[in-house]
């Protein structure tokens, strides 16, 4: 454990100049071709043969196989890669000028998988089975993950699990350098809804001749919400939240249509399908009975993040052996925001685990998505060692 700690901490050089040059140089979505390329430059660089990286995936994603010298299971170690359009603001010397940004520290996360990928390249003989690093593109547009599980990430070989980290300033009351984990729900699903309602335009004078779909909208925006305060159990997490009514173009017409856009987060599976079919239920309810029409798109995006119990007691043991007890805590509340690796934890067991990196004594109080959001790089050694030293241990 000593060793991989040093190793990790050795190499803190290497990994803060991955970083900085993935953040100078942010790219979006599944474009990412020039990540792609110095993700797969940097793991050749360290050793690994160019027939153990496969490239391509799900648009730019990249995966690495590291295989050990002792039978095992195959442990998956994910990190995604991609930026957000927002330009940078931090001030930085290698900050981005492209008009992009890594606003939510997904350079790091690639930077400390390579880090454990460096380190354990030196510890093969010790490895029990293989290491497939997976380099996601599009975490931000919540699609990546599912595009490289649909090109096949997760086979050849076949993952038996996986653990990725989110590092920032996520959750309050933690200290930089620490761990937080979660057993079970630790992010909501993210779905989103269109609801177009149709009624019969005419004059503001004359209402009675005239079916108000901007009415309708009022009524339906009540009742959605007694979903939440009347149908859902007080103790199981939910958010409805419309974020867009549109509807008219003067003071005194009564419109044709009107149309609503939201979205719900949920932790619970059944609980997301029960919202999903009483939003239907209401809002043609609604319409009807006000003598208009509705239609409901619905579209379903990442599932609920849920950790698996074991896997996530087998990250507490090597966090705590790695930082000691008092630096590895429960989070104390799930959050209602949404991360994609949910669609690789539906698919096999693993942890997601929060890496406080950002430090406020370094002024680095900005949150994700922010203009100057930044990270301490002296943490990126913790992210490399818990990775490496979980990949020696969980099996």
């Amino acid at each position: 454990m000593a060793n991989i700690k040093d190793e990790a901490k050795r190499i803190l050089p290497q990994i803060v100049e991955w970083r900085r040059h993935i953040h100078a140089h942010p790219e979006l979505g599944l474009e990412t071709p020039e990540t792609e390329a110095y993700i797969v430059k940097a793991l050749e660089g360290m050793g690994f043969p160019s027939s153990s990286i496969k490239k391509g995936i799900g648009g730019h994603g990249v995966a690495a196989v590291l295989q050990g010298d002792i039978p095992g299971q195959t442990l998956a170690i994910r990190a995604d890669l991609d930026a957000l359009p927002i330009k940078e603001e931090t001030g930085l010397s290698f900050a981005a000028t492209n008009g992009n940004m890594h606003a939510c520290a997904h350079d790091a996360h690639t930077a400390m998988a390579l880090g454990a990928a460096k380190v354990l390249i030196n510890h093969r003989r010790e490895l029990k089975g293989s290491v497939k690093f997976i380099f996601q593109p599009a975490e931000e547009t919540v699609i990546g993950a599912k595009a490289m599980i649909d090109d096949g990430v997760l086979e050849n070989p076949k993952v038996n699990a996986l653990i990725a980290l989110h590092t920032g300033l996520l959750w309050k009351d933690f200290s930089v350098g620490q761990i937080g984990y979660s057993r079970g729900g630790m992010m909501a699903s993210a779905d989103r809804f269109l609801i177009t309602l149709k009624g019969k335009g005419g004059h503001g004078a004359t209402p009675h001749l005239t079916v108000d779909p901007i009415s309708m909208a009022g009524q339906l925006i009540c009742r959605l919400q007694t979903i939440l305060s009347r149908e859902i159990n007080p103790v199981d997490p939910a958010v409805l939240t419309i974020g867009r009514i549109a509807g008219g173009s003067a003071y005194n017409i009564i419109p044709g249509e009107c149309i609503l856009e939201g979205t719900v987060r949920v932790l619970d599976v059944a609980t997301r399908k029960m919202v999903e079919e009483r939003i239907r239920e209401l809002t043609v309810s609604t319409a009807e009975s006000m003598g208009g029409e509705a239609m409901v798109e619905y579209t379903p995006g990442p599932p609920p993040v849920i950790n698996n119990e074991a896997m996530t007691n087998k990250l507490i043991a090597s966090a705590a052996l790695l930082l000691g007890n008092d630096n590895v805590r429960e989070i104390p509340e799930p959050s209602m925001g949404a991360e994609d690796v949910a669609y690789f934890l539906e698919q096999v067991p693993g942890t997601f685990f929060f890496h406080v990196g950002s430090n406020p004594d370094k002024g680095q109080t900005y949150p994700h998505h922010n203009s100057r959001f930044d990270i301490d790089e002296e943490t990126l050694w913790i992210g490399s060692a818990i990775f490496a030293h979980f990949a020696l241990n969980w099996q």
